[in-house]
């Protein structure tokens, strides 16, 4: 279907700006501008009862967390969220996802934790997804503290937040723990050489692109070649069986479209119970603008709901 009609207001916008895409742009300035892009799509972000910043070992350092806690239904021990701000690997932070945190906290009822994982280039592959191992890790051990329940964790990301939520279910797997009881994966990279019709067919510079994915992956990946290991691109694990069930959402106007549904396909044909939607008339980044996109909102609604009844 076209471009639906707030969208395409939207990428009128940057074309009356003049507004140049992320990659052409150093990464200050990509930084800077992907920040205030998403706080000015997201609308006013939601009260909540606490917000709690914290710092916990990781394995580069001190791993920054902040902890969002719903004003209702603080009594007893509530499930608990990780959350995984998306980015490319090489933009965001904590502030990223915080109107996102913040709506599900509130929806979900539930005890939200993001994590300021490293970025690339500076810190490339494995660096973030050891550092969300250690979040998942912390929290597990930690759920009392945090007034939650280690046994109701689940892990939620956008884009390559999506990404490294899918690289931690492989490795909790792998590990034995910890224990996860559902994934949401909102548009994830999948594959660092995907070649699919999505990829191909999107390259206007005033939306996400396929220009725009490879500037991510080259920033991400200091070895093409670490684009084989199933941690970087979790479409090419030897298996997925086994793993949390998982809700899939992806964007008709978006890049990572067919590798988000080949995954949602891969998780189901190995038996974990899958749930996907596909946004029609949206692109890539649509989930986190609930301010501008009817659809972001109500994609933030349906997520909420899978993630409330995942955690019951």
């Amino acid at each position: 279907m076209p471009l639906h009609p707030q969208a395409e207001a939207l990428r009128r916008q940057r074309a009356a700006a003049g507004t140049p895409p992320l990659y052409t742009r150093t990464l200050a300035e990509a930084r800077a501008a992907d920040l205030a892009d998403i706080r000015a799509a997201a609308g006013n972000p939601e009260p909540v009862g606490s917000v709690t910043e914290l710092t916990v070992p990781g394995p580069g350092g001190p791993l920054p967390l902040r902890v969002y806690r719903p004003a209702t239904g603080t009594d007893g021990r509530l499930p608990v969220l990780l959350y995984l701000f998306g980015g490319g690997w090489v933009l965001g932070s904590l502030d990223t996802g915080d109107a996102l945190c913040r709506r599900l906290t509130n929806e979900v009822g539930c005890v939200t934790v993001s994590v300021g994982y490293r970025l690339a280039p500076e810190h490339p592959f494995p660096a973030a997804v050891h550092d969300v191992l250690a979040a998942a890790e912390w929290i597990a051990a930690h759920a009392a503290e945090l007034g939650a329940e280690p046994g109701r964790l689940a892990v939620a990301g956008d884009s390559a937040g999506g990404n490294l939520a899918a690289a931690l279910t492989l490795l909790a797997r792998e590990r034995g723990g910890p224990a996860l009881r559902h994934q949401l994966l909102v548009y994830p990279n999948t594959d660092h050489a995907a070649d699919t019709p999505s990829v191909r067919e999107h390259d206007d510079p005033l939306l996400f692109n396929r220009r725009s994915v490879a500037w991510y992956w080259g920033h991400y990946l200091a070895d093409p070649a670490d684009g084989a290991d199933p941690l970087a691109s979790p479409l090419r694990a030897p298996s997925l069986a086994g793993l949390p069930p998982a809700t899939v959402i992806t964007a008709e106007y978006d890049p990572l479209r067919d590798e988000g549904e080949e995954y949602a396909g891969a998780l189901r044909a190995a038996g974990v119970p899958v749930e996907l939607r596909r946004y029609d008339g949206v692109p890539h980044g649509f989930f986190a603008m609930s301010g501008v996109l009817d659809d972001g909102r109500a994609a933030q609604q349906y997520a909420a709901d899978r993630l409330r009844e995942a955690l019951r």
